[in-house]
């Protein structure tokens, strides 16, 4: 029996921009923009920017059930 002496390969880092161009990233960065602009929403015009963005997107989420369940 011999003792293999090869070092273990060592995984492949991705450059910074091919992370940053990937569909995790992009999805995670819109998010995080959306949140953000909730955020100011809420800031700039009270409670009513808290919860008109939600009742704006109620139209939206409702086609998107649709669409989900016709298949």
């Amino acid at each position: 029996m011999t003792m293999n002496t090869a070092a273990p390969k060592a995984r492949a880092i991705l450059p910074l921009p091919a992370i940053l161009k990937s569909t995790p990233a992009l999805l995670l960065f819109f998010a995080i923009a959306l949140i953000a602009l909730w955020g100011l929403s809420f800031a700039t015009f009270g409670v009513p920017g808290l919860y008109l963005p939600a009742v704006g997107a109620v139209p939206v989420v409702m086609i998107l059930l649709l669409v989900i369940t016709r298949g």
